[in-house]
């Protein structure tokens, strides 16, 4: 497995912009599917973006699609998220996953590897 640490995460005002990032541990990272999901106060956590290993494809939950742009950079071993827009509805502890298997995939399940989770505030 690889060992994810999410940073980048903090209060801003609705219509403002974060961009959080996850640095992965390991040198086999770009053979990992990554993907973002988070998880509101008293809600079940959700899926919010994945990207293939070579960051060629990308799936978006409909909440975020338009605002929301998944990257990564393999080189440095990180996956980024750049939130644009933001709502308070966005408020949440956002998680980084990631998984070898081949498919991009939103279920959280397939997902093997998670972070801790960095938390972000909407403020209306």
């Amino acid at each position: 497995q690889v060992q994810l640490v999410e940073s980048g995460g903090g209060l801003v005002q609705a219509g403002g912009s974060l961009r959080l990032s996850c640095a992965a541990s390991g040198r086999t990272f770009s053979s990992y599917v990554m993907g973002w999901f988070r998880q509101a106060p008293g809600k079940e956590r959700e899926f919010v973006t994945a990207i293939s290993w070579s960051g060629g494809y990308t799936i978006y939950a409909d909440s975020v699609k338009g605002r929301f742009t998944i990257s990564r950079d393999n080189a440095k071993n990180t996956v980024y998220l750049q939130m644009n827009s933001l709502k308070p509805e966005d408020t949440a502890v956002y998680y980084c996953a990631a998984n070898q298997g081949l498919g991009v995939h939103n279920a959280e399940n397939y997902y093997e590897s998670w972070g801790q989770g960095t938390q972000v505030t909407v403020s209306s």
